[in-house]
């Protein structure tokens, strides 16, 4: 029984992320209902569909309900599998939160699952093209309106920007030693930036 109990169960976490994450229009909670839990009455069935997704992830509508039993989701937090761990076994013991056999089967579906709904997440997420391949060489210039610049190293990168599943553009830029210098400063400060913002979360 606790297999066939699991077994629903995960197949409930994979529709929810279907219709959460993919949002594949093919899968709908009524359907998970009918083929998963057709014993369950409509409101039970919409308590556990509640409680899964304030666990996988805390929708508005499902907030105020179950903000008690999770402020954070696994998807919102990126969770390691030693914050799952915790996160889940806390879940256990919360009234109205979920039991063992469950918190189990939210692990091996995590494991499972985690890259994927990561990337998808980051994908439904980028306004702009990203950055999809970076090359670069270092040439002589052979040619130049000024003699000064001839035989002068130059820095040429490549970069293949794309959004999605979009055809891909490609900017080729040329930098002199001066603009390399230019870039490779602004580079350590976005990265001084990032590393203060990561400290102070």
């Amino acid at each position: 029984m606790a297999d066939v109990a699991s077994k629903s169960l995960s197949g409930l976490l994979f529709g929810l992320v279907q219709i959460t994450f993919y949002r594949n229009p093919a899968v709908t909670e009524q359907m998970l209902k009918d083929e998963l839990y057709p014993e369950l009455s409509e409101q039970d069935f919409q308590v556990l569909v509640e409680k899964m997704n304030g666990i996988l992830r805390v929708k508005e509508s499902h907030a105020s309900v179950y903000s008690q039993l999770s402020a954070k989701s696994i998807t919102s937090a990126d969770m390691e599998f030693n914050q799952l761990e915790a996160f889940l076994t806390a879940q256990t013991k919360k009234q109205k939160g979920i039991t063992p056999d469950q918190a189990a089967v939210l692990t091996k579906f995590w494991k499972s699952h985690k890259a994927k709904i990561r990337e998808c997440l980051i994908n439904q997420n980028k306004w702009e093209n990203c950055l999809r391949n970076f090359s670069w060489r270092v040439d002589l210039k052979t040619q130049s309106k000024h003699l000064d610049q001839i035989n002068t190293p130059v820095a040429l990168v490549e970069l293949e920007l794309g959004k999605n599943d979009q055809e891909s553009e490609f900017l080729c830029l040329e930098l002199n030693e001066n603009k390399v210098n230019q870039l490779l400063k602004k580079l350590t400060e976005i990265e001084e930036s990032i590393t203060a913002l990561s400290c102070t979360n």
